[in-house]
């Protein structure tokens, strides 16, 4: 229980912002976890599509401090790495 109206305060926006951040880190992981799924099914194009939206919220995100620059620039180039990779061939066949 806070003991002065300035702690009380403080109180309040360490939720509100506890809330907003929940928020944005949820959406992040949900738009990182498409654009690996589409990936992973050989979807390029849409990854691409995908991958603008992903890198605009992780650079709104990095702007309020929700996500580290640092992190938001690594995770960012990871996801451009594997959109930029060929796909995986098929392994030959067995004689």
């Amino acid at each position: 229980m806070p003991h002065n109206n300035s702690a009380a305060k403080r109180l309040r926006k360490n939720e509100t912002r506890r809330v907003a951040n929940k928020a944005r880190l949820t959406e992040l992981k949900s738009l990182r976890k498409r654009l690996e799924r589409h990936l992973h099914d050989g979807e390029v194009e849409q990854a691409k599509k995908l991958f603008v939206q992903f890198t605009k919220r992780l650079d709104q995100a990095s702007s309020v401090n929700t996500v580290h620059k640092n992190t938001a620039s690594r995770l960012k180039s990871r996801v451009a790495l594997a959109i930029a990779k060929p796909p995986k061939a098929a392994a030959p066949a067995a004689k």
